[in-house]
């Protein structure tokens, strides 16, 4: 006899929205310690972990309830659709964050920007300035929506890929 195959919307939404909300308060965190205009570099891979973690759960979850089956497309689907989801929280937190609780955010982050290339002593102005111009064009709120998707489901593919690749177990059909 064969098992009907469990809907993974309910574990996408679910993990998306945990992954969200977990980025999110790490984001807030950040925030409220002053560190948002300039990270430590521990916090992007403290992000990265909590969404591998969030990713290889969902699977994983997946995984039980479908008898203990999984297919590499299901994998990739359940790691891109929690990418997904949590992207798409985390991209209103952002506009949030840049356009209601700090409109200056953008000209903070170009003015750290600028500091940090005029520490260079081989940068000559015309290169912080030619630099500047195209970092200003990419803090456009549209590019950075557009970013922050794409670089959420860029790793949500790479983390189920693996997550798939590992964890696959296919049904034997008689």
């Amino acid at each position: 006899m064969e098992q009907e195959k469990v809907s993974s919307k309910k574990i996408i939404i679910n993990y998306g929205v945990i992954l969200g909300v977990v980025s999110v308060l790490l984001s807030v965190v950040m925030y409220v310690t002053g560190m948002y205009t300039d990270p430590h570099w521990s916090i992007g891979i403290i992000g990265f972990l909590i969404m591998i973690a969030a990713i290889v759960y969902g699977i994983k979850a997946y995984k039980k309830a479908n008898a203990g089956f999984l297919s590499l497309s299901d994998a990739l689907k359940i790691g891109i659709g929690i990418a997904l989801i949590s992207g798409i929280i985390g991209v209103i937190w952002t506009f949030t964050l840049t356009t209601v609780i700090e409109p200056t955010y953008n000209a903070q982050m170009l003015e750290v920007q600028r500091e940090k290339l005029l520490e260079n002593p081989d940068m000559t102005e015309a290169m912080v300035e030619q630099t500047m111009a195209f970092t200003e064009k990419m803090t456009s709120p549209y590019i950075q929506v557009a970013l922050s998707i794409i670089g959420s489901l860029f790793f949500g593919f790479i983390i189920s890929l693996f997550a798939g690749l590992i964890m696959k177990k296919k049904q034997e059909l008689y």
